[in-house]
């Protein structure tokens, strides 16, 4: 199938979305800030769900990821992502992603946060690094072939609309600043908002501009206030260092000195009594950023630890096909609102595929239209007839909620049976 799609942000939803857009027929353009390598994904550490283990079920793993996000995430949403997330393990695994196997031939699962049983697939604590070294490497090959067209280093500038809605966007070329318009369906994969505040475990490059942006121009956000804080970071300069809940998995222990002092600002992780195996077989990566940025080995003392903002869950809004309110325009991964109490690089990984998936199938292209840049005060709905930014009567409403109020909510839908 032919078609046009632009993908923003070069992450692992990102490269899913193009790889997806690819194998279909598409002609797709990556535009990104930072190359691949330098995306935020690589950072993920502790491993990615699904229900592989023979004691557990696609079923179990819905409930679980449902009642993990107090039941506010779309139920339908989260059917199609555990549906998927078998699958989706088998692909990594064939594209060479080196998970920690058991003699059998089946991927390690270890204990993670929300999950009643062991579900989580890894690779030591470097899950993201392995991913994504596979990943990009299958997507290098269709840019051999020309069928991905990347563009390292460039910025969002603003989006193209006409017609019906979203015919395309505009990047610039942060050495040159040249600017080019890119014609085609966009989906936008450009993370969190980890540079706008600071002290966060995530990437600064990734300071929500383009999600500022887009709700700018109209395009309505979802659940900003949601956001994630894991329990166990450590300080390091200008940000917080991760200590991978994979720790705890493996048997790492949270304790705090009441021996008469001020205890109540400092808890300590203790992993001085893991076995140097798990060290050496499943945490360490973990061990090297000890070692690294704290000057600290956490197999003789323990690891000063503090809650930082992880994760923002929150963000543009979009359906269970990952549209937004503006046809032609789709978002994926962590700058969009989805999958609440679902797993990072899963609902990244799903979020690429089904975004791209959907951006074909609509076949929304048009030629033309106008262009709204990123620092716009005009929104495309200033211009565009109201069928440009509904979809229906459902999503007309919502339009004028937001429009008038400014509020930003997440609509659900019927659960479907499990």
């Amino acid at each position: 199938m032919n078609g046009r799609v632009v993908v923003v942000g070069a992450g692992l939803a990102g490269l899913f979305a193009a790889l997806t857009a690819a194998e279909s027929g598409a002609e797709v353009t990556l535009a990104s800030m930072r190359p691949s390598e330098r995306a935020q994904s690589v950072m993920a550490e502790g491993g990615i769900n699904a229900a592989l283990g023979d004691n557990d079920s696609i079923s179990n793993h819905y409930h679980d990821t449902m009642a993990a996000g107090r039941y506010l995430a779309d139920p339908n949403a989260v059917k199609g992502l555990t549906e998927a997330a078998p699958g989706i393990v088998r692909r990594l695994l064939g594209l060479g992603a080196l998970f920690n196997m058991r003699r059998d031939g089946e991927p390690e699962l270890r204990c993670f946060g929300g999950q009643k049983i062991q579900r989580t697939a890894f690779a030591q604590s470097g899950t993201g690094k392995q991913i994504m070294s596979a990943v990009i490497q299958e997507a290098r090959k269709y840019e051999a072939r020309g069928l991905i067209a990347r563009y390292d280093r460039h910025s969002f500038a603003g989006l193209l609309c006409g017609g019906n809605g979203c015919t395309g966007c505009a990047v610039r070329d942060n050495y040159s600043g040249e600017t080019l318009y890119l014609r085609g369906s966009v989906i936008i994969t450009s993370g969190g908002m980890h540079g706008l505040f600071g002290g966060t475990t995530g990437s600064l490059d990734n300071s929500g501009a383009v999600t500022a942006a887009l709700l700018q121009m109209g395009v309505p956000l979802a659940n900003g206030e949601f956001v994630q804080y894991h329990p166990t970071t450590a300080s390091v300069a200008g940000k917080r260092l991760l200590i991978s809940e994979a720790a705890r998995g493996e048997g790492g222990r949270l304790f705090v000195p009441r021996n008469g002092k001020r205890w109540y600002f400092q808890v300590y992780l203790d992993m001085t009594g893991l076995p140097d195996e798990v060290f050496g077989t499943r945490l360490s990566d973990t061990l090297d950023d000890c070692l690294t940025y704290l000057r600290l080995d956490p197999r003789r003392e323990p690891i000063p630890v503090a809650p930082g903002a992880h994760y923002f869950m929150g963000g543009i809004q979009v359906d269970e096909q990952h549209r937004t309110i503006l046809p032609g325009l789709y978002a994926a991964g962590e700058c969009c609102c989805q999958y609440h109490g679902g797993n990072s690089l899963l609902g990244a990984i799903y979020g690429g595929i089904t975004a791209a998936n959907h951006a074909i199938a609509d076949e929304y292209f048009t030629d033309g239209g106008d262009f709204f840049p990123a620092d716009t005060a005009q929104t495309p709905a200033d211009k565009l007839s109201t069928q440009a930014v509904t979809r229906d009567a459902e999503c007309a409403a919502q339009y004028s909620i937001l429009e008038k109020t400014g509020a930003c909510f997440h609509p659900f839908s019927t659960p479907p049976p499990m």
